[in-house]
């Protein structure tokens, strides 16, 4: 299959290994001398289940075009398993304008591009199209999420995406004309691609409402050492029965709290306990009002009901991770996480099971560990029945 390079990525290729992210479009990083880079990073997405300590970062030198930006460096790919994953999110255009013009968009084959970035009413669309049948409003989305065979999108609440569906919904009933949602998924190891209705159950939502009136086209693109990349001939399934009936307010989730000092709490019945400082992983669920109970655990004044809400009032940080399913996986869940981490106390939010515990703790931020993200996506990006692909 034909590879193609984008002009932009001519420049000779640094590598680093990253270090620290200290904000969303900086990141901070070291080569094999030591010598450190900070690179701009046009990507707003979380990314932390790739950007993790010590991953090999691509970066190149800004172009003389950019000479007033702070950062001498931009970071455009991260390495995931040996393989590099496109991270810069304003040169995703372009390689979809490559595989127009190379006719490897499906569907799309015979679609002539008539310009970049059209505006349409208060919308702005990436693409305007042409081909026999008219004009077509093309909307590009990049996706770095993937596991066990899934690619999901978004990694992170996106209500700017949700309101380019709509708009393009509202296009297409309105007008004659047809509107498409291309996903370049930046993996060809996905077969399934589905919005990421854990971190997005809006977004997830409207792509369901919507999917009668836009094409969804999760395409799949396969990246070399040499940032060459190569699109799928077809694009990934998408499993419209199977994401209606998980996106729904229930599940499991995962808390992950910060304790700054060794602390003795009380936690109700069980007894007073001094709790080491550290990063503590707390599993719960809720068969209804997920959001609401993921919420309630994020305010640390309440009145106390379950184990956690002791622990709670002494946490600084609240990071939640919710896991929205039709099936009850929290002991599941707790199983995964125990081999990994510390288990500090007995029957902590396991009254009601026969598991040792629901709590777990850790010496370094675990969302900074892969194997975190393994069991993370493990039980997120479950593989659909193979009669939800219809």
């Amino acid at each position: 299959m034909a590879s193609y390079t984008l002009s932009a990525f001519h420049e000779p290729l640094i590598k680093v290994r990253f270090q620290e992210r200290p904000n969303r479009f900086l990141v901070r990083g070291i080569d094999a001398q030591k010598q450190e880079y900070l690179a701009f990073l046009p990507n707003p997405g979380r990314l932390s289940e790739l950007l993790l300590p010590d991953t090999c970062i691509y970066l190149i030198k800004k172009s003389p075009s950019q000479k007033e930006r702070a950062t001498d460096f931009t970071a455009i790919a991260v390495e995931r398993d040996g393989v590099p994953v496109m991270l810069h999110t304003h040169l995703c255009n372009d390689m979809v304008e490559v595989l127009l013009k190379k006719q490897k968009v499906p569907g799309l084959e015979k679609a002539s591009i008539v310009r970049r970035e059209v505006k349409f009413g208060k919308s702005r669309f990436d693409f305007l199209l042409q081909d026999q049948a008219g004009e077509i409003y093309l909307e590009v989305k990049s996706c770095t999420l993937f596991g066990s065979g899934i690619a999901m999108f978004p990694d992170a609440v996106t209500e700017r995406g949700t309101r380019h569906l709509m708009e393009l919904a509202h296009l297409a009933e309105t007008s004659q004309f047809r509107c498409c949602v291309l996903f370049v998924v930046q993996t060809d190891t996905a077969r399934y691609f589905m919005p990421d209705y854990h971190t997005d159950p809006v977004f997830a939502g409207t792509m369901v409402q919507t999917k009668d009136l836009l094409r969804y086209v999760p395409l799949p693109v396969a990246w070399n050492s040499d940032m060459s990349f190569t699109a799928g001939r077809k694009p990934l399934q998408i499993p419209w029965s199977y994401i209606q009936k998980e996106n729904e307010d229930r599940g499991a989730y995962l808390l992950v709290l910060k304790l700054e000092k060794d602390s003795a709490v009380t936690i109700g019945a069980l007894g007073t306990f001094t709790f080491k400082a550290g990063y503590y992983l707390y599993v719960g669920s809720a068969l209804g009002n997920l959001s609401a109970r993921i919420a309630r655990h994020k305010r640390p004044l309440k009145r106390f009901h379950w184990h956690i809400d002791y622990l709670r009032q002494v946490a600084k940080n609240v990071d939640a991770f919710p896991i929205r399913s039709s099936s009850n996986i929290e002991c599941a869940l707790a199983d995964a996480l125990r081999p990994l981490y510390e288990t500090p106390l007995p029957r902590f939010g396991s009254s009601d099971c026969t598991c040792r515990s629901h709590l777990f703790r850790s010496s370094s931020y675990p969302v900074h560990d892969a194997e975190f993200h393994t069991v993370l996506q493990r039980f997120r990006m479950q593989k659909p029945p193979e009669n939800t692909l219809i």
